[in-house]
């Protein structure tokens, strides 16, 4: 089953032009060369259940106020770095809208079960005859 892959409208998100930090000599303190995107989740035009597991995710990009917050200083470029940027962010989304795979319980093997249950009462024995010898 293809899905058709989510589009994010330019409008909804904002990227600004700032420092890149690291090394590049005096070029990099004069030049704002480096990508800061921000996405609001909850302002977004997003399918519900994609936002949600957006929100759900555990990621470090992502802002207790519910904003995708993502760096690009990869390239000497500004424009490089704002497709850089809109890719990551295209990629944390297209991960959320996959929907998670249902889990099917499985039970223990009775080989399994009887293993566990011989280690246990040979771990008990053996803490049994530590005990004081009886007189």
């Amino acid at each position: 089953m293809a899905r058709t892959p989510i589009t994010i409208p330019e409008a909804e998100v904002e990227i600004t032009a700032i420092r890149a930090q690291g090394a590049g000599g005096q070029n990099v303190n004069k030049v704002s060369n480096a990508a800061h995107l921000r996405f609001d989740i909850h302002a977004s035009s997003l399918p519900a259940e994609v936002r949600a597991r957006l929100l759900a995710l555990d990621d470090h990009r992502i802002s207790k106020d519910g904003v995708v917050i993502i760096k690009a200083q990869k390239f000497r470029s500004l424009e490089k770095n704002r497709c850089e940027a809109l890719r990551r962010l295209e990629d944390l989304v297209a991960k959320a809208a996959e929907p998670l795979k249902e889990r099917r319980p499985t039970r223990p093997t009775q080989a399994s079960v009887k293993r566990r249950l011989e280690a246990k009462a040979r771990h008990a024995r053996l803490k049994a005859s530590r005990g004081r010898p009886e007189a």
